[in-house]
């Protein structure tokens, strides 16, 4: 990870290069609208297509830092040669990471905001004009998400998030999960420069989770319900490639998000949330289904006590959190590791069954039932063996 740059890279003393000639649009010296702040690291393969997204934006009053993290291939290469003069590549000594190829980008931002994207996701023409427009209309907003699809393979299909949003909506989500595209964020630039790191090294693969948890300090977050951004899946991703680091991360967030709640079981809480509710993985079994319900149940309850919502948000507030119990629990069934007895016995009573309908809880049932049969076979088949 400590690999330096290679000595054939031609830039200026401070790491920065501005590309594609002079700026004819505007005045160099004049400040842009809109930073954007793109970590990139091998990406020669994909930047080109993330950079033109931006070419074709209707809003163009924005510049592009791009901060190469010494790639090993072209990326370097592919960013110097793109003919846009508001693209600046930023050259990093030697291999940090990404988030300290962010916050590199992020002390380079001149914009009143500061927009993220990957290098290997892509933007809707109009994400800029909307995003640029909702924070100008509400001072009191500090970072704004956008609604995202997902790109599989060359597939455009839709998210897992939530189709329809608040800003009470919004925030109760980060009290159990990221509820945000990292590339689909744009902050107000003096917010940022006041969290100090803007993201946080040791929480990486989560510190832009950890980031809506800070931020919030500052004012509200929220999210554009377009899906103004496409979202890239492929198996090169982080999320496919470090899920431990992810994990144990999330669960450090959680946990001081939490530590004021539970005190001494705020990272066992965290850890709850984090593998049956962000990682979508079984219950064990009866007990970490009940403990995961009545945590469920506190931490919803102080939000509810700590922020102002209107009756549409806890409609929304309800219904998220009473679909998220539905699939916790529908994985158990499914898993065969919780019965529909311990499903029905342990839920809490503000989130009802939490699920389709009970054909559904039927289903799962049906199918954990099968898997238990199957396990014991194979235990009895082992015993055998060992006799």
């Amino acid at each position: 990870m400590a690999e330096r740059c290679g000595a054939d890279d031609h830039r200026s003393g401070d790491g920065v290069e501005s590309l594609g000639g002079s700026v004819t649009s505007r005045d160099r010296n004049a400040d842009p609208a809109v930073s954007v702040v793109m970590a990139a690291y091998n990406g020669a393969g994909l930047i080109e297509e993330t950079l033109a997204s931006l070419q074709a934006q209707i809003f163009g009053d924005f510049e592009v830092i791009v901060v190469d993290d010494c790639s090993t291939d072209d990326t370097r290469e592919v960013v110097r040669a793109w003919p846009d003069p508001r693209v600046r590549l930023v050259v990093m000594a030697k291999n940090g990471g990404p988030v300290l190829a962010r916050n590199r980008g992020f002390a380079e931002a001149r914009g009143r905001y500061i927009a993220a994207l990957d290098h290997d996701d892509i933007c809707r023409p109009d994400r800029f004009a909307r995003q640029v427009a909702y924070l100008d209309a509400h001072p009191d907003t500090v970072l704004l998400g956008t609604a995202a699809e997902l790109l599989t393979a060359g597939v455009v299909g839709p998210s897992s998030y939530a189709p329809t949003t608040t800003p009470a909506l919004v925030a109760w989500l980060t009290c159990i999960e990221n509820p945000l595209v990292w590339s689909s964020t744009m902050m107000r630039t003096e917010v940022a420069r006041r969290l100090d790191p803007v993201t946080r090294p040791e929480l990486l693969y989560a510190e832009d989770f950890d980031l809506y948890q800070r931020i919030q300090h500052f004012g509200a977050i929220a999210r554009l319900d377009e899906a103004l951004v496409l979202y890239r899946v492929h198996p090169g991703g982080v999320s496919k490639r470090f899920v431990d680091t992810m994990e144990a991360a999330s669960v450090r967030v959680l946990t001081e998000r939490y530590a004021r709640l539970f005190d001494d079981r705020a990272e066992r809480v965290a850890r709850l949330i984090m593998l049956h509710n962000m990682a979508k993985r079984p219950v064990p079994d009866r007990a970490a289904l009940a403990m995961l319900g009545s945590a469920l149940s506190v931490i919803q309850a102080d939000f509810l006590a700590t922020h102002d919502c209107s009756a549409h948000d806890i409609r929304l507030i309800r219904w998220e959190t009473a679909r998220r119990w539905g699939d916790i629990g529908r994985a158990g069934l499914r898993a065969g590791t919780v019965r529909l007895a311990d499903v029905l016995a342990v839920r809490p009573d503000h989130l009802g069954l939490g699920y389709a309908g009970l054909e559904a809880l039927l289903w799962s049932g049906l199918i954990g039932g099968v898997r238990r049969a199957r396990r014991r076979m194979e235990q009895s088949r082992m015993a055998q063996t060992a006799e």
